[in-house]
């Protein structure tokens, strides 16, 4: 494995430094500070196309654990809370400067240090100087992680060699390698999907004619997107599975419960919200959805949008792994558990959770559904047959005539 594991919570020792980094509120009101990013970087959205925010994100002050504050592998394999990963991400200043899309094609001072940035495996040490104190707001979406205070930057310097993979440079100096195969290439070596977010969302991958910023938000996707597809196109090669699976799993107050059918590739989401929960503004349990058949989506998944390519991909990257296919229906209850909302790495982390259980294993769809029926209703006080009979799914499964039935 070439990339950098982390130790177990119960392994680390956060010295004075990362305690006060956690806990010093005044630190985040100055303009100008000596600090070590995760490394982390961001590009907004906000801004009128071409021109985007691009962010340098670092506490206030120093610290050779600063890479817990982006960390959201470690933060789902250990004892990390919520509040813990909003107080994280609480103290990161977003020292930002204005560009446009293609200016990662020029010389740029400030945009050649935020590819070094985005390119380490190891917390960046720096001074960061700002036009004036930031802001200090924290804001959060569906798709991207909460982001802390803000403000214009007004000059930067590295003040340390900063430490880079040789599969990573390998992937970046490559300017005829196309970003979808760099992607694939850098997570074969196992680099995971955070980072690979951040370098294809700097300019950093691709072909050199076509290089270009990319939104966090929209590289949170594009990644999810490809490695998924490169697993989903694995997979129709093999057989489907002998018997009906399903999976249950939470993390965060997200449960989630996965059925697999024994059927060629095709795919459904279902999001509900409960009431309560972060993104439910009716008071009323509502779902979204989408889905795809063998041959694909043609256009973005608009309802459930990141987190249908997010919950795709383990459940992917599992049939790959077991070399089976199997059609795939997600059922995902978001709960008031979930006190505040940190962004789609959470959907893909639950997944990974979920796919790592012991699945039940069923002779009948029937059986599965009933079961999953009953299992929802004792947890949820929900009947979920509202959406078994919106499932396209499921209607097609019940309605498609299989060729054997031909020759009967």
């Amino acid at each position: 494995m070439e990339f950098v594991k982390r130790p177990k919570w119960k392994d680390i020792e956060l010295n004075s430094n990362v305690q006060r980094m956690f806990s010093t509120i005044k630190e985040l009101g100055k303009d100008n500070f000596f600090g070590s990013s995760p490394p982390s970087v961001f590009v907004g959205s906000k801004l009128q196309y071409p021109n985007v925010n691009v962010g340098i994100l670092s506490p206030p002050v120093y610290s050779e654990d600063s890479w817990i504050l982006d960390s959201p592998n470690y933060w789902a394999n250990s004892e990390t809370t919520i509040k813990d990963v909003v107080s994280y991400r609480n103290n990161l200043i977003n020292s930002r400067f204005k560009s446009s899309v293609k200016d990662v094609r020029k010389e740029n001072k400030f945009l050649e240090i935020t590819k070094e940035i985005a390119m380490a495996y190891k917390p960046v040490d720096m001074e960061i100087y700002l036009k004036k104190k930031p802001n200090i707001v924290l804001s959060k979406d569906k798709i991207n992680m909460p982001m802390g205070p803000t403000g214009l930057l007004s000059g930067v310097k590295l003040t340390d060699n900063v430490k880079v993979l040789n599969s990573v440079e390998k992937a970046v100096d490559d300017n005829d390698l196309k970003a979808q195969d760099a992607v694939i290439y850098l997570y074969n070596k196992n680099i995971d999907e955070n980072f690979l977010t951040k370098i294809l969302s700097i300019g950093a991958l691709g072909l050199k004619k076509n290089r270009k910023l990319v939104s966090t938000r929209w590289s949170i996707t594009a990644v999810d997107d490809m490695i998924g597809k490169k697993f989903i196109n694995e997979i129709k090669d093999f057989q489907t599975i002998d018997k009906f699976r399903l999976f249950t799993g939470n993390f965060f107050g997200n449960y989630y419960f996965v059925m697999l059918f024994p059927e060629v590739w095709s795919y459904e989401l279902f999001e509900g919200y409960l009431p309560g929960a972060v993104w439910n503004f009716s008071g009323k349990i509502e779902f979204s959805t989408d889905n795809e058949w063998y041959d694909g989506r043609k256009n973005y998944a608009e309802n459930t949008a990141g987190g249908y390519y997010a919950a795709r991909l383990p459940i992917a990257e599992y049939l790959s792994r077991i070399r089976r296919q199997a059609s795939v229906l997600i059922i995902r209850f978001e709960t008031p558990e979930y006190t505040d909302s940190l962004g789609v790495w959470v959907v893909r982390q639950t997944c990974k959770k979920t796919m790592l259980n012991q699945n039940i294993e069923f002779e009948t769809k029937e059986q599965m559904l009933e079961y999953a029926k009953q299992a929802i209703i004792k947890k949820f006080n929900f009947n979920i047959e509202r959406v078994y009979n919106q499932s396209l799914l499921l209607n097609k499964i019940k309605t498609q005539r299989k060729i054997w039935e031909f020759t009967q």
